[in-house]
């Protein structure tokens, strides 16, 4: 049985699925999972048209999004730009 690797970037293909995942990470995740999750939403549209859209290098991006990276603020808002995403504050319910 030949099985292949699972890759969530296979299955963010709607700006609707894109948002549900970066939401549940932010809900759940560290840090290290919110970039990770930019990564794979980038690689899901295309690293070479983030790059292009943020003004970044692809190998730049790559590093900046890779595992354990620590990007600076305003390259994460670059790329959500660039992915179509924004950050928005909502209260915390008690």
């Amino acid at each position: 049985m030949e099985t292949s690797r699972f890759d969530i970037a296979d299955y963010l293909d709607s700006k609707e699925m894109i948002a549900e995942y970066l939401n549940s990470v932010l809900e759940e995740g560290d840090n290290d999972d919110v970039i990770a999750a930019i990564g794979h939403i980038a690689k899901a549209i295309g690293m070479t048209k983030i790059a292009e859209e943020t003004g970044m290098s692809r190998p730049s991006l790559y590093k900046a999004l890779s595992n354990g990276a620590k990007p600076q603020f305003e390259t994460i808002m670059k790329v959500l730009k660039a992915v179509g995403g924004q950050i928005r504050i909502n209260p915390i319910s008690t």
